[in-house]
């Protein structure tokens, strides 16, 4: 039995299973808010304690592998957003696995999307694909995560890092003026202060405070998912602008990254927002931004663009991992 988990900074998905074929079929599976527990530890006894409630007792694990929101080194990731600690002989030593893998989230995701069915995917650009070009794999949740993929003549190696992380490039005076205002309270401004759930909810501070198109706000709203259900029901027009805003800076920093690498193999839009918001998505602001990159525009409309609606996609590339041997690239 295998033990997989994608892990972010508010939310934690565990599963249980096998993986036959190369399918993973899962026996038992939950997620947990992660802010009702104290550690990592806590948080799998309680998914064992659940497990043995729907008949999986003594469930023994050979292998087992997670995918967490943070910079892996050692088989240990110390999160980004949160002040957990995962360490792989940690894990080990105190749930008995034999082999345990513990890898940055965005690492998993992009060994996930080879897993992915056609229903599992929603085109915002069908492009002009290349065997074996290079792959991106980006989305928006807690935080910004980022992964590349590059094929070496056998099979693709992923390529994660921080890249979330990177300078946000504003494009317009709206996008100038966001940036000076978060530049008052961040100093340096990274693309995952604005294309991130706590970065929409900054966005639609950012409308409402500046007045922008006489935008009307309501008292009620307080969190990234307000901003985006008001958005999307058109009851609020702060949210709306703001969410308009937050696509198109996704949209820009997608396509730089796709430019970067030249992404003809596929752009995957993954992470908690992006399957939420696909109305949006799909409106036309995120690929216009996306593509918007002078003379280099017609290169990134080469990229084939779609959006990841599998929740899972971090949990199928951790099963994947968990029966091969580590690389670098993890």
């Amino acid at each position: 039995m295998i033990i997989v988990g994608d892990i972010g900074a508010t939310k934690a998905l565990l599963e249980f299973g096998t993986l036959v074929a190369g399918r993973w079929q899962p026996v038992f599976g939950r997620l947990y808010a992660v802010a009702d527990y104290a550690d990592f530890a806590s948080m799998m006894r309680a998914c064992l304690r659940d497990a043995a409630r729907q008949g999986h007792q003594d469930v023994a694990f050979a292998k087992a592998c997670f995918g967490v929101a943070g910079p892996a080194f050692d088989n240990r990731v110390r999160m980004t957003n949160l002040g957990w600690v995962i360490d792989a002989a940690q894990v080990s030593a105190d749930f008995g696995i034999p082999e345990v893998r513990v890898v940055n989230d965005f690492a998993a995701a992009a060994h996930g999307v080879g897993l992915l069915q056609e229903s599992d995917l929603v085109t915002l650009q069908q492009g002009v694909p290349l065997p074996h070009a290079p792959r991106l794999v980006l989305g928006a949740g807690s935080g910004l995560g980022i992964a590349y993929l590059a094929f070496d003549g056998v099979g693709y190696q992923v390529i994660p890092g921080e890249g979330g992380h990177a300078g946000f490039a504003p494009s317009n005076e709206d996008q100038m003026d966001l940036w000076r205002t978060l530049h008052q309270s961040f100093g340096r401004v990274s693309a995952e202060h604005v294309v991130s759930g706590p970065g929409l909810l900054r966005l639609y501070q950012f409308i409402v405070r500046s007045g922008r198109g006489g935008a009307t706000a309501s008292s009620a709203i307080s969190t990234p998912a307000e901003v985006s259900k008001a958005a999307l029901d058109g009851t609020d027009t702060a949210c709306s602008r703001a969410l308009d805003l937050f696509t198109a800076c996704y949209g820009a920093v997608a396509g730089d990254h796709a430019l970067a690498i030249m992404a003809r193999g596929g752009v995957y839009i993954a992470g908690g927002i992006a399957a939420k918001i696909l109305p949006r998505l799909l409106d036309g602001g995120f690929m216009a931004a996306f593509n918007d990159k002078g003379g280099h525009a017609d290169a990134v409309r080469q990229c084939p663009v779609s959006v990841v609606v599998n929740h899972r996609l971090g949990l199928l590339g951790c099963a994947a991992l968990a029966d091969t041997a580590p690389s670098a690239g993890d």
